[in-house]
């Protein structure tokens, strides 16, 4: 069988979700900075993310998961989640209590980083998801792997890939992730018939 895994932020989503987050409270300045960073691999993800967190930790995770269940989707890549869910997975650096209802929305499978939540605050990071691994375990179960992404922090789930699609959708993909892509999309129509190539 073959399983796509999919990158949210700005590939399902038509935005970056933690810019949205920052926007909102009025935290922009420091989050963007860190975001364009990473995207362009400047900054490990790793040591990125943990940043943003801290950054934000003590924001209200139910009113972030409100706010992120709105986030503009890419509609044709939505259609073809909804109509292939059995097939797709999203895989996401994101936390679980911050993406929970968006994750909901869009009606996958899906994996995350996890966070212990106190009186509706981050506590603490529990786990920073690996896309590499996620990428794996669909391998050891037999199916032939097609990861969609385009960021630093997907490079090594691409590399991991049986089809790799670079995804420039939303950004021009990050130039380690152009060095190993097997496909290099610009438009959301060229994306699903790629896709639909693969089924």
């Amino acid at each position: 069988m073959v399983r796509f895994i999919f990158d949210l932020d700005g590939t399902v989503t038509s935005c970056e979700t933690l810019p949205v987050i920052a926007k909102h409270f009025n935290m922009e300045s420091d989050i963007e900075k860190l975001t364009k960073e990473t995207v362009s691999g400047n900054i490990p993800f790793i040591e990125s993310f943990i940043k943003r967190v801290h950054l934000m930790c003590n924001l209200p995770v139910d009113e972030i998961d409100n706010l992120l269940e709105n986030v503009p989707l890419y509609s044709r890549v939505n259609d073809f989640i909804h109509k292939y869910h059995e097939k797709c997975v999203v895989a996401t650096g994101n936390l679980d209590c911050w993406v929970n209802r968006l994750c909901k929305k869009i009606g996958c499978d899906t994996y995350t980083s996890s966070a212990l939540i106190q009186d509706n605050a981050v506590k603490k990071i529990d786990s920073i998801l690996r896309k590499e691994n996620v990428v794996k375990k669909y391998q050891a179960m037999g199916d032939v792997v097609v990861f969609i992404g385009e960021g630093n922090n997907d490079l090594e789930a691409m590399r991991q890939a049986n089809v790799a699609i670079a995804s420039g959708l939303t950004h021009r993909p990050a130039n380690s992730v152009l060095g190993i892509t097997d496909y290099v999309v610009f438009k959301e129509e060229a994306l699903c018939r790629q896709l639909t190539q693969l089924l």
